[in-house]
């Protein structure tokens, strides 16, 4: 994998002290790896990345992992709303769905793999601290989209992909929009978190409403979640 140092000027310190635990992923949603990449080294757009991958899989680093990058903008996770002081973030070259989005080449997703493992090292990233920019910010973003493979990261350590469990499933969107806050979903708006939760876990059917399969889906990764104690016995 080759990597380029393209340094932004888009960057600051991490607020007190903040030490990176999670890492959001985004699609870079312009026509092309150079418009985005000129985006992000612009000081006037305030916008930038850790990371810039390219289809083909050349990495361009933008933003040292110890300072704060300006990409998840108004988002939460956790009840953490200051994403951006806890998180790395990597764009993919992807030109999104404003664009003509498309599935993610195997070059680019090999070379995200590779920087995702030399992450972990550096800075212990569980796997449920691995999301997508929808994730954390449903109301506003869609990527890195339907088309990313999700389960393929899953498999391969980063993230996690649940089995239905329609045992003691959400039958109510109250109880739904209770398991979605534990996993770590902002609920203020109900139905775009879960058109999120759909788009990461079954894209076959966008549509922001609780059934069945959703709902098996929600009770099945809640019950992947690391327990609290456990954590801090680490």
């Amino acid at each position: 994998m080759t990597i380029i140092d393209s340094p932004s000027p888009n960057f600051g310190p991490r607020r007190d002290g903040r030490r990176p635990d999670l890492l959001v992923l985004h699609y870079t949603g312009m026509k092309s790896a150079a418009e985005a990449l000129e985006r992000m080294r612009d000081p006037a757009s305030e916008v930038s990345a850790h990371y810039m991958i390219d289809e083909d899989g050349t990495c361009h680093r933008l933003v040292d992992e110890a300072m704060r990058a300006w990409h998840a903008g108004a988002a939460c996770w956790a009840g953490e709303r200051d994403v951006n002081s806890a998180a790395i973030g990597i764009e993919l070259v992807n030109p999104g769905h404003e664009h003509g989005y498309r599935g993610f080449p195997d070059a680019q997703i090999a070379a995200l793999l590779s920087i995702c493992t030399e992450i972990r090292v550096r800075h212990g990233i569980l796997p449920h601290r691995i999301v997508g920019h929808s994730d954390v910010a449903p109301a506003r973003k869609q990527d890195p989209g339907e088309l990313f493979p999700w389960k393929y990261m899953a498999q391969q350590g980063f993230g996690l992909w649940p089995k239905p469990n329609q045992k003691a499933a959400p039958v109510t969107v109250m109880e739904a929009a209770f398991l979605l806050a534990e996993i770590g979903y902002d609920i203020t708006d109900l139905p775009a978190a879960l058109a999120a939760f759909q788009r990461r876990y079954r894209p076959s059917l966008i549509d922001g409403q609780l059934d069945r399969e959703t709902a098996g889906l929600i009770n099945g990764l809640a019950g992947m979640l690391p327990r609290q104690d456990a954590l801090e016995a680490k």
